[in-house]
């Protein structure tokens, strides 16, 4: 089932596409060489970025309790 957020852009979606005309793109050849190299340095850096934030979030979840107890129906408290 699609989100409600979602909805409308999946009805806008065909009337968008409809509206582009094919060929009538001026300047829209292949990238230059620098701006793909930065585009592709960008995605490393933010996929990077999101590793280590589920990585330290992850770590922080998995640290032992700190008052001594010890609960025996509560998956990772004990």
């Amino acid at each position: 089932m699609v989100p409600p957020g979602n909805i409308l852009f999946l009805l806008l979606l065909p009337v968008a596409a409809a509206q582009m005309t094919s060929g009538s793109c001026s300047g829209c050849g292949p990238l230059s060489l620098p701006l793909l190299a930065g585009l592709v340095a960008a995605d490393a850096v933010v996929s990077l970025l999101i590793v280590v934030v589920v990585f330290v979030c992850a770590r922080l979840r998995s640290r032992p309790t700190q008052d001594g107890k010890i609960y025996i129906n509560m998956p990772g408290r004990g």
